[in-house]
């Protein structure tokens, strides 16, 4: 291990930490693109074949970035998707970036460091950063944003600029070394193990985003959300936030033992879609008829349509979601992984007055205020299980086939678990159980 990952893992003073020499090389996992045509006719694209882990040349450092020594990331659908190379390679991202020149030019590499979640130290900082400081401990951001175009001082989601680190650009967080911009940081929050913290800000800030947020549906106190894949990443924060704000949730799962997680998460209504036979890619009349199935279950639970459905599956489940959604409702979207090729019947859309939304990441502040519920203990966790980064593949295998329940955690300095904990006194108050409901 080199000299630097060992004076973070010991602790060292800030001072420390600014005096150890940069090492070389770093460990991380990435793709190759010696690897993009592996998959080329194959009908199990089976990501442990793409991701490798092991030794990358270290960056320089932009004057706005920070280079954070990742204590641990997480597992997120988007590094299923840039290691499948679908649905076209991330290389395509980083020469388009690299175009820009100057220090963009660094991402044109043979080689993607992948990943979009981390926690972990601050060990430099480039020369315009003034808001952080070497040895912070933080949580990162997904998105990057360029702050010098006008969008983005309105909604950073909006800039034509923003991008997803770790997916669209490079030096991304399945390593013991992330290079970040210093608008991507917040801080972690104390009572949190790293690998806890680094599991939250994406999914969770999407969710809030998608829910919370005047960009999204903006629900409120009593509203019925329907939230399918309730026990992913996504969808597990999606209940916890609809409680949070007064509403009923009724989760959608696929299994009687996602079932069982999803009633430990405390959501009010569970529908195993397998029992009900729903949420199959299907189009036409039996479209319509599984959203009946749906409507009536719903209704017998608790007494009404849903206002809001929250739906990232898909093509399987998004005509089902416009039919369900009652009159003057709203079917809020932020992914396809079933696919992206929707179909749905548009006399239910117009006639009844519903809403579409379209909803990406989240901006720095919904990010904030997200991350804020965390620190007041009103949103927890959601792991279900923590791997080393040497088995990045098996875990982004078990997202890619959707056998994992919540977020898939990756150790990637941290040497074990429970290390990163600063506030000892709220983590009791909360209780190790309550903070880790889907490790039960």
């Amino acid at each position: 291990m080199d000299a630097l990952s060992e004076a973070v893992l010991a602790g060292a003073p800030a001072e420390d930490l600014a005096n150890t020499p940069l090492p070389a090389t770093y460990t991380a996992a990435h793709l190759r693109t010696e690897d993009v045509g592996i998959f080329e006719g194959v009908a199990d694209k089976d990501v442990r074949k793409s991701l490798h882990v092991g030794e990358v040349p270290m960056p320089e450092l932009a004057p706005d970035e920070v280079l954070v020594a990742v204590m641990a990331s997480a597992i997120n659908y988007n590094t299923v998707w840039s290691a499948t190379f679908e649905p076209l390679p991330t290389f395509a991202f980083l020469t388009r970036l690299g175009r820009q020149g100057g220090f963009a030019a660094r991402h044109d590499l043979p080689y993607h460091v992948v990943g979009s979640d981390g926690a972990g130290v601050v060990v430099r900082t480039g020369a315009a950063v003034s808001r952080w400081g070497v040895g912070d401990h933080v949580v990162v951001s997904c998105v990057q944003v360029d702050d010098h175009e006008p969008a983005t001082h309105a909604d950073a989601m909006l800039g034509s600029e923003q991008r997803i680190w770790g997916y669209e650009t490079n030096f991304g967080g399945l390593a013991h070394f992330a290079v970040v911009k210093a608008s991507q940081l917040l801080s972690k929050p104390g009572h949190l193990t790293w690998e806890e913290a680094a599991g939250t800000l994406l999914t969770a800030a999407t969710s809030y985003r998608m829910l919370i947020s005047d960009k999204g549906a903006r629900i409120k106190l009593g509203d019925v959300v329907l939230i399918w894949g309730a026990t992913g990443g996504l969808g597990a924060f999606a209940v916890q936030l609809v409680k949070q704000a007064g509403g009923i949730p009724v989760g959608v799962v696929s299994s009687r033992e996602k079932a069982r997680a999803l009633r430990a998460l405390g959501c009010d209504v569970v529908i195993d879609r397998s029992e009900l036979g729903v949420g199959t890619a299907v189009t036409g009349d039996e479209m319509i008829e599984q959203g009946k199935r749906l409507g009536r279950a719903i209704r017998q639970a608790v007494g009404e349509d849903p206002s809001v459905v929250f739906d990232y599956v898909g093509r399987a489940t998004f005509g089902i979601s416009v039919f369900v959604v009652r009159r003057g409702g709203t079917v809020v979207t932020c992914g396809s992984t079933t696919g992206y090729q929707h179909e749905y019947d548009n006399r239910y859309l117009w006639m009844h007055s519903k809403r579409i939304v379209g909803s990406h990441a989240a901006n720095l502040m919904e990010q904030a205020e997200c991350n804020r519920l965390f620190g007041l203990g009103k949103l927890v966790p959601v792991l279900s299980e923590v791997h080393p980064l040497d088995d990045v593949g098996e875990a982004a295998r078990l997202v890619q086939l959707n056998q994992h329940i919540g977020k898939v955690g990756v150790l990637c300095l941290a040497p074990e678990e429970g290390l990163g904990v600063t506030d000892p006194e709220l983590r009791s108050a909360i209780g190790e159980s309550a903070l880790n409901p889907l490790r039960q």
